[in-house]
């Protein structure tokens, strides 16, 4: 009669190894936020209208609106976000409802953590590696990617994100570079490791980014081919957070200005934090 409880041992040994292998993930999370938090800012610079004064108007106008006299320079955020993720297509959607932790450390990384419905996981970048994992019933693996490709199109991420949230790290540096485009659009380039990526930043006539747009590298596309392609979002309904103003309702997706775009992802901030790193 043993024989009878040898599938249910390889049964348990099986999910066993699933349950460990998703607490592998969630720790491989955490020790990268962690590993992000650090490089915070820590030379208590504040902001001042004289560093962007050799900027493009458009630019000096972002930050004029984005970043207030005196508000410390700090390039780590972290974000609360609840909202909408489109698991379909232009044609037909599949909005979920989903709520996400993230941080954002440009240009050196992000870790997003996102639980919607049934699926749970978390898209992230270092200066090393990059990932997409994801998991159904927190217990069975539905997509994991990772390799060259997906850690520059993850960098394309980082740097168009940084024009929503933070605007600290896009100020006069080591591996930033502006031009003006149009009267109301100023480009700015990050430059890092193996990558460098241009985003072309919107304002309004106050200085409130409206529009972000990258040609990002992705395989989102009918050919799933690695190719650049418009990549972007609207941004709206500002807050000030901290000395910085920040939109909270933002709406992206690919293929952005084409009669293609799909805005599968549609985002409200429910809060902003810029994490304090205790170096040692």
């Amino acid at each position: 009669m043993i024989w009878i409880f040898i599938p249910i041992f390889f049964i348990l040994v099986g999910l066993l190894a699933l349950r460990l292998w998703r607490s592998n993930d969630n720790r491989a999370d955490s020790l990268a936020w962690q590993e992000l938090v650090k490089y915070q800012n820590t030379n208590n610079e504040i902001f001042d209208w004289s560093i962007v004064s050799s900027l493009p108007e458009p630019a000096q106008r972002y930050f004029r609106f984005t970043i207030a006299p005196k508000t410390p320079l700090l390039t780590v955020v972290e974000l609360e976000m609840i909202g909408k993720i489109g698991l379909g297509s232009k044609q037909q959607p599949k909005y979920q409802t989903m709520q996400a932790n993230q941080i954002i450390a440009p240009p050196y990384g992000l870790v997003w953590k996102l639980k919607s419905g049934i699926i749970s996981g978390s898209d992230g970048l270092l200066p090393n590696s990059s990932w997409t994992r994801f998991w159904l019933f927190n217990l069975l693996p539905i997509v994991r990617v990772g390799g060259t490709d997906h850690h520059r199109s993850a960098f394309g991420r980082v740097v168009s994100e940084a024009a929503f949230w933070s605007p600290a790290s896009l100020l006069p540096g080591k591996h930033i570079s502006w031009e003006e485009i149009g009267q109301d659009i100023a480009r700015v380039t990050i430059s890092y490791g193996n990558f460098s990526q241009a985003v072309d930043i919107t304002v309004s006539k106050l200085g409130a980014p409206t529009k972000v747009v990258i040609q990002r590298w992705s395989n989102e596309n009918t050919s799933k081919i690695y190719k650049e392609q418009p990549f972007g979002g609207f941004l709206s309904e500002y807050k000030t957070f901290n000395g910085y103003t920040l939109p909270t309702n933002v709406e992206g997706g690919n293929l952005i200005d084409t009669p293609e775009y799909f805005p599968f992802y549609k985002a409200k901030i429910t809060n902003v934090v810029h994490p304090v790193n205790n170096p040692g």
